[in-house]
């Protein structure tokens, strides 16, 4: 019989979208489920494939670094939030990083860097516009990842625990 792995590691991609708040609030709580640390991570995306649109007065290390810059105090700001959550669900630890680049390969890579035994994502962050430009960022990670990935549709499932 094969012998399944623990889980220690959970990474949950941010996007600050509306339904950011009930994705890392149900990872908390299987993360806490499993005695994991969770891993919150927000991927600013790589606009160097956009570096040759007429951009009028704007530096695109200086946009970068501003995003960057900007992302990462919401996402201290976010993580201190959910916080509270996590200690309640048993989480003893959440930690957090901001990179750059495509974000199915951000997150991609994030999880085996800190050798990640799930990722918990939302199904729907994009809509519109945004998600033809960025296509299914979920689908790319289910696709690619070296670890189980547990999607959430935020709009049919409401955990209540």
């Amino acid at each position: 019989m094969r012998k399944i792995a623990s889980v220690q590691k959970v990474v949950v991609p941010i996007d600050f979208s509306e339904n950011s708040q009930l994705i890392a609030e149900s990872a908390a709580y299987i993360a806490g489920k499993f005695g994991a640390v969770l891993h919150l991570i927000f991927v600013v995306h790589n606009f160097e494939d956009y570096s040759g649109f007429f951009m009028p007065q704007m530096s695109m290390p200086k946009l970068e670094h501003d995003l960057m810059e900007g992302a990462e105090q919401k996402m201290a700001d976010f993580a201190e939030q959910i916080k509270p959550h996590c200690q309640e669900y048993g989480v003893n630890s959440v930690l957090w990083r901001v990179v750059n680049g495509d974000i199915g390969e951000g997150v991609i890579n994030f999880a085996n860097e800190i050798g990640c035994d799930m990722i918990i994502m939302g199904t729907h962050g994009y809509k519109g516009m945004e998600k033809i430009v960025f296509g299914s960022i979920a689908d790319k990670v289910v696709r690619s990842a070296a670890c189980p990935v547990l999607t959430i549709n935020p709009y049919t499932c409401r955990m209540e625990v």
